[in-house]
């Protein structure tokens, strides 16, 4: 019974635990204003904490944190500093590149000077060594094999010396040869000089194309067009150096006597008992020759400081080598731009040499109007020369080229056409010499856009101007004096700008056949790539 009466009270009590436990467990539910107080507390504390920790960070923490702010600035402005030092060195180098590329222009002009002065100066160097002009022809073709000499020379130490040196050294040579040449009382030691000139002027003329190329790349046209200017204009200031030099008290003698009789017998006697040096006749002469020597020796110093400047070494002014490229057709590309500059000088030098025989002898011209002729011809190319830089800015190379053979091809023509008027002579010599003057520069410039010139490439193709330069005009020569009634100036004129005129298309697929097979290659791969795919069995 007591058993039975204590089971109720166990399970009574049992209930109770249970309930108790569940409602602990459960999550305890406040009154609205309980949890909006809470809340106010919580507020409080999290804004002690912010207190607490921005105290913090302006005491101890600032150090530390100062160093993380620092840390991040610092990378800032290492890249501020780079940039600024990235851009000093760009303007440093475009200052360099424009200095080294004034210093080529001034070389050139000295380069056109020194080889034009022979002419003015020829019959008072003949006076001084006891010769006559027709006995001196040898020192022409001296000069002429001391210039190929000096192609492939240059060709040969450009890739493997320093440029500035070896352009340097040239000049020094030339300079000496210059205060040397009116010393010479012997015909052989004159040519000998005149020789050993000509291998200075081939380097320096095979050196100056190829750092203008490698010192402006793609944009080197305007520039190339330039540094021939200087030349022409070199060429065209040499005869009024040589006339304010000279005056005219020398001419009035040399031209008493016969220039083209045979050399006496007791002028040779004396030839011989002659020493190798001496003061020359006319100090004038000294004078002619010692200025144009003092400017290229100036020149030849600056070229020298840029060789000693360590800091820019060819590296610098080598900015294209890292765009080495060879074409497909390297070679053969060579050999039709030796083709063409060999036709092309050739034409230019014979018209220039004979125009004024040609204007006495067969268009009955007087002599004065045949050395305005002679005037005009040049004149205009050195002109166009100049105004061949502009035109190079926004023309490509390969359209300046196409427009002086269409130029040269149709005042050629015109000059056959019409020999006997002096109309026609005075306005197709004007245009031809228009059309001769930016043909040169631009073959060289055009021919880098397709392959990298070196010294050798250089030299090989200038050698294809020096041989044009000495064969047509001498083949004209003897053809000429066989048949007099026959205008073979006019004739040799028409067919190198013919040959030149065919030989440029020919040399323009050669450079673009791989690209045309190029693009013909991606055309086909894109119109199969367009093609549906067929569907999988």
């Amino acid at each position: 019974m007591e058993l039975l009466g204590s089971l109720p009270a166990t399970a009574a009590r049992s209930k109770v635990r249970l309930s108790q436990e569940v409602t602990r467990d459960r999550p305890r539910r406040r009154s609205p204003r309980i949890r909006r107080k809470g809340q106010r507390q919580q507020d409080h504390l999290s804004g002690a904490a912010k207190l607490e920790l921005e105290q913090e960070f302006r005491g101890a923490g600032a150090a530390t944190a100062g160093q993380r702010l620092l840390q991040a600035e610092a990378p800032a402005k290492k890249e501020t500093k780079v940039v600024g030092v990235s851009g000093r060195s760009r303007r440093h180098e475009t200052l360099l590149r424009w200095f080294i590329t004034a210093i080529l222009y001034a070389a050139f002009l000295g380069l056109g000077t020194a080889i034009a002065i022979l002419g003015p100066t020829f019959q008072d160097l003949a006076r001084n060594v006891n010769r006559n002009i027709s006995s001196l022809s040898e020192i022409f073709v001296g000069r002429a094999f001391g210039y190929m000499s000096g192609f492939v020379l240059g060709g040969i130490l450009f890739d493997r010396m320093n440029h500035f040196l070896l352009l340097g050294v040239s000049l020094v040579v030339t300079t000496v040869g210059l205060y040397f040449i009116p010393f010479c009382k012997t015909a052989v030691l004159l040519i000998v000089m005149m020789s050993v000139m000509g291998v200075s002027f081939g380097i320096l003329d095979t050196g100056g194309n190829v750092l203008i190329l490698d010192i402006w790349g793609h944009e080197g046209a305007p520039h190339m067009q330039a540094l021939h200017f200087s030349f022409a204009l070199g060429a065209f200031l040499a005869p009024i150096l040589a006339k304010l030099a000279l005056g005219t008290s020398v001419s009035v003698e040399n031209h008493t006597e016969p220039a083209f009789q045979p050399p006496a017998t007791n002028r040779s006697s004396e030839a011989d008992s002659s020493p190798l040096f001496g003061l020359p006749d006319d100090m004038n002469l000294l004078w002619a020759y010692a200025s144009t020597s003092t400017y290229i020796f100036i020149v030849s110093l600056f070229l020298f400081a840029l060789f000693f400047k360590k800091s820019s070494g060819q590296e610098k002014a080598k900015p294209s080598a890292q765009g080495y490229r060879r074409a497909e057709y390297h070679k053969t590309l060579l050999c039709l731009l030796f083709l063409f500059f060999f036709f092309y000088v050739g034409g230019e030098v014979t018209y220039g040499s004979y125009v004024f025989s040609f204007a006495t002898t067969y268009a009955g011209m007087e002599e004065r109007e045949a050395a305005g002729l002679n005037s005009i011809f040049w004149g205009t190319f050195a002109a166009c020369r100049g105004l061949a830089i502009f035109f190079a800015a926004c023309l490509q190379p390969g359209t300046m080229i196409v427009l002086s053979n269409i130029g040269s091809l149709a005042s050629s023509l015109f000059l056959v056409l019409f020999n006997k008027s002096p109309l026609c002579l005075w306005i197709a010599t004007s245009v031809y010499g228009a059309s001769m003057a930016a043909t040169f520069p631009s073959g060289v410039s055009w021919i880098e856009q397709y392959t990298t010139i070196s010294g050798k490439s250089a030299a090989f193709i200038l050698i294809g101007g020096a041989l044009g330069q000495m064969a047509i005009p001498a083949v004209v020569g003897v053809v000429q004096g066989q048949y007099l009634d026959l205008p073979v100036v006019l004739y040799s004129c028409l067919g190198a700008a013919l040959f030149t005129a065919l030989i440029f298309p020919v040399m323009h697929k050669v450079a673009t056949l791989p690209l045309d097979r190029q693009r013909k290659e991606d055309i086909k791969s894109k119109k199969q790539k367009a093609l549906p795919s067929s569907p999988g069995i």
